[in-house]
């Protein structure tokens, strides 16, 4: 017998084993091609496919860890916990070194109800890590490890550096290492982070459907179109993806359409039919149809092989808190942190949710607290560096307000802003029916980042003015909307309209119902407040973007433009008014009050009014009515874009009320100054458009015209009728007080002054315009608090304000004239007015100080004796 050195030696052996080595090469080659084809069909969603061929290369006794990694991945995609759980228990031994396998395992424990298991593994990982440190050098295994590192509560941006990106820069191709980073961003509320994160990987794996998936939940929570678009992408190459089933779940169920939401869950739960998510958030849509019954068998099924996962009421609590059920929302996230005490989603979430009802000390604190531990949570940070800055804010209080604001702007109109907030209150809670039980709390920012913060968690401002929770409302101040500046009390009595009908219907009520009131309410308590018909909302009511009232809401959700935004804000009023008017204010309450007792929306305006499908009908028809009658005389047809490009005076007159033909000539003559001629189409539109306000107006323009030609008093009298229209219009105001001001009309220079102040109170010219037309009418404390305000403002004129302020004092009696006109005459010695009121009020004191003594020059004394 030959030895196997001896067979080695041999001319045959040599050939027998260059055989073999072939066939053991060409059958690993062939497996490897095998497992790559697998790996796609996972990727892609054929899960049963890749059960098959990952059970069939196991018992094939193929020796690569990846089959049972592919394996237990996909058996847990289609929701096979026990069948995982099996196969990772005959693989940890076997794979003794793997920390991919353990990083999975510990998901498969988990979800098998083993917590005690799945935490010892992240110990072996650990320990693995470091005593093996040289056998992990390929990037899966980096990734693997930083994701141990993490969950260990290693610093996120150092995994990232030390783990992730080496991974990277080791394999850029490495799909792992932009999901594992991407959702550390997203972890962190890092969208921006996460969005270059997704997109720089789908560079390299364009169908990657996890990848799609990842961009899609960085766009969620600013651009929901992109957010779509993405899961389109994602479903077109993974027709099965669960995720993306929830998350567009997540979406319809934001736009109150409950239907397609469970329909989009019944596709989730078809490929896992024990998926937590999905049936949690089925529990969410039971619970805002109040059918606790349904609600609890859901959250029972969600918890099924897992019974202690705080995921499952994180995710319930902040779907309710969305809904603005914040009170609901934080009861779920109190049970999720029974479960686990260190779950940070839900600490920061109750953070929020305790902040939105006013319960501000447990909140901060529960910020801090995440901060503290995790210091790259980016919504934590946020709120931790917002309570800083309003620690500085100032607290103006009455029996039913709490108003916050900056100690500047307290000093210029937080008075005014209480007395507005008082006068809201009064009117709107008689007018509903509504006792409020405790103050409103009202937090007013000078910085559209912090408002942002307070609002949403994070710095982005998409929009908003102001934003009510319930009984606290967040406001943007004047100083925070740069040159577009909206009325500030006119903002204030919308988001007081909301605490009055939140908190009637117990915060619920779908969104349209709720903008729809508050717009509504805005013209009834001033007809230039709010929204009106307008040329491009007549368009859209007339032409297709006129939203069925039972959409009403998702139309907020995901609008085309901002014009289809403001859009919606409008249409929902109009709802509003049109139910008012055709069957009254109490159907309107009657409706509210259901609400609150948990009936849907359309069985509730079924039971008030009419059914849903009637009331569509008929509001279209209302809405195409108010359309029809905005400006008759003119001719609405729309031309074609190379039609008006070429329009002349002459192609004027042969379509000469068409709007516009008219629009477009005005402001193209204005471009080019040719005021005259412009006269003619401007006159025409406001003869025969008289309610033209914002961007339509031909009033601004016309009286830019006059400007021009030298024709004041017909600005004037432009101007005015704008300024009737438009509550915003601050330009035509402050043009209103300078020429109202040089012929001494001061009562209308004092309401052109006050109009302003209700758009922004804080620049020093209407203060200045109110003080003097104040003193013409002799209202000398309203002329003394306007030239105080004045000064707290850096006029440029400093001097001229403190003379006329100590000028005022001086007739009152007040010994504070004294300091005024000193002020004045530090800012100019040579104010000669000021010297001789300085003398004045010297001679003054000496004669009250001669008054004051006795025959001999003393002051008498108090003490007689008898």
């Amino acid at each position: 017998m030959h030895s196997a050195g001896q067979l080695a030696r041999s001319p045959a052996a040599k050939m027998f084993f260059a055989c073999a080595g072939l066939l053991v090469w060409f059958s690993a080659a062939l497996h490897g091609a095998d497992l790559e084809e697998v790996r796609r069909q996972f990727i892609s969603g054929q899960y049963s496919n890749c059960i098959r061929a990952c059970e069939q290369a196991i018992a094939d006794r193929e020796y690569s860890e990846e089959w049972r990694l592919l394996l237990v991945q996909s058996l847990m995609a289609t929701g096979r916990y026990a069948n995982a759980l099996a196969v990772i228990n005959s693989s940890l031994d076997r794979y003794s070194g793997s920390v991919r396998l353990r990083v999975l395992a510990r998901e498969v424990f988990l979800h098998n109800g083993r917590k005690d298991r799945a935490d010892a593994l992240l110990q072996e990982i650990n320990y693995l890590a470091g005593t093996r440190t040289w056998a992990f050098r390929n990037a899966p295994d980096l990734v693997a490890l930083g994701k141990t590192a993490l969950l260990l509560g290693a610093d996120p941006r150092r995994v990232l550096d030390n783990f992730f990106d080496r991974a990277k820069k080791m394999d850029p191709d490495c799909r792992d290492v932009y999901l594992a980073s991407g959702q550390v961003a997203l972890d962190k509320n890092d969208f921006q982070l996460a969005s270059k994160t997704f997109a720089e990987g789908l560079k390299r794996s364009p169908k990657d459907p996890d990848l799609h998936f990842g961009l899609a939940r960085a766009f969620a929570p600013s651009d929901r179109r992109q957010m779509l678009d993405s899961l389109e992408s994602a479903l077109e190459y993974n027709t099965n993806h669960v995720p993306s089933f929830l998350l567009l779940a997540d979406h319809l169920i934001d736009g109150e359409e409950d239907q397609e939401a469970e329909e989009t869950l019944e596709k989730a739960l078809a490929v896992n039919p024990w998926h937590p998510e999905a049936w949690a958030f089925r529990a969410v849509i039971r619970h805002l149809a109040d059918d606790s019954e349904g609600e609890t068998q859901s959250r029972e099924k969600a918890l099924r092989f897992w019974e202690n996962n705080p995921a499952v009421d994180h995710l319930i609590g902040k779907k309710l808190s969305q809904k603005y059920r914040f009170a609901e929302g934080a009861a779920c996230q109190r049970q999720a942190l029974s479960f686990d005490p260190k779950f940070l989603p839900s600490k920061i979430q109750l953070a929020q949710d305790l902040l939105r009802l006013g319960e501000e000390k447990e909140g901060w604190k529960l910020a801090d607290e995440v901060h503290d531990e995790d210091g790259y949570d980016v919504t934590a940070y946020n709120l931790v560096t917002l309570h800083e800055s309003m620690s500085k804010f100032q607290t103006l209080t009455n029996e039913d307000f709490i108003v916050r604001m900056t100690a500047r702007e307290a000093a210029v109109y937080g008075g005014q802003v209480l007395t507005l907030l008082q006068r809201a209150k009064q009117h709107l809670c008689q007018k509903y029916g509504l006792e409020l039980d405790k103050p409103t709390i009202v937090e007013i920012f000078d910085n559209q980042k912090d408002f942002g913060v307070r609002t949403f968690g994070m710095p982005h401002n998409p929009g908003f003015l102001g934003v009510c929770f319930g009984h606290v409302v967040t406001a943007n101040s004047p100083a925070s909307q740069a040159a577009h500046a909206a009325n500030w009390q006119a903002v204030l009595w919308h988001e007081f309209c909301h605490v009055v009908t939140l908190q009637m219907t117990r915060n619920k009520m779908p969104r349209w119902l709720s903008e729809g009131i508050s717009v509504y309410e805005e013209v009834q308590a001033n007809p230039v407040w709010g929204q009106t018909m307008n040329s491009r909302y007549r368009e859209m009511t007339l032409g297709k973007d006129l939203t069925p009232v039972g959409d009403l809401s998702a139309a907020f959700l995901t609008p085309k433009t901002d014009l289809h935004l403001q859009f919606a804000y409008y249409e929902s009023s109009l709802v509003v008014e049109f139910l008012v008017k055709q069957f009254g204010m109490e159907s309107l309450k009657r409706i509210l009050r259901d609400l609150a007792d948990g009936v849907q929306i359309n069985e509730a305006i079924a039971a008030h009014t009419a059914s849903l499908e009637q009331i569509e009908e008929d509001f279209a028809a209302f809405a195409r009515d108010r359309a029809e009658k905005l400006a008759p005389g003119l001719d609405w047809e729309k031309p074609k874009p190379e039609e008006l490009l070429k329009a002349d005076l002459k192609w004027l007159s042969e379509h000469a009320t068409n709007f516009y033909v008219l629009n477009h000539l005005a402001k193209k003559l204005v471009r080019e100054k040719k005021w005259k001629e412009a006269k003619t189409p401007l006159e025409e539109l406001t003869k025969l458009y008289p309610t033209q306000t914002g961007g339509d107006s031909a009033y601004a323009l016309l009286a830019e015209v006059h400007r021009n030609l030298g024709e004041t008093n017909l600005e004037r009298k432009v101007l005015s009728k704008l300024a009737a229209l438009d509550a915003d219009a601050s330009d035509a105001f402050l043009r209103l007080m300078e020429l109202y001001s040089a012929t001494q009309d001061w009562s209308l220079v004092a309401t052109n002054a006050e109009r302003y102040l209700a758009v922004n109170p804080l620049v020093p010219q209407p203060h200045r315009y109110l003080a003097q037309a104040c003193e013409a009418l002799d209202q000398s404390q309203r002329a003394i608090e306007s030239y105080r305000t004045q000064l707290l403002l850096e006029p440029p004129d400093p001097a001229e304000a403190h003379y006329r302020l100590a000028r005022l004092l001086h007739q009152a009696g007040d010994a504070a004239a004294r300091r005024h006109v000193l002020q004045a005459l530090e800012e100019a010695p040579r104010f000669r007015e000021a010297h001789r009121l300085l003398l004045e009020i010297s001679a003054a004191n000496k004669t009250a100080v001669r008054s004051e003594s006795g025959p001999d020059g003393v002051a008498p004394s108090n003490n007689h004796k008898p």
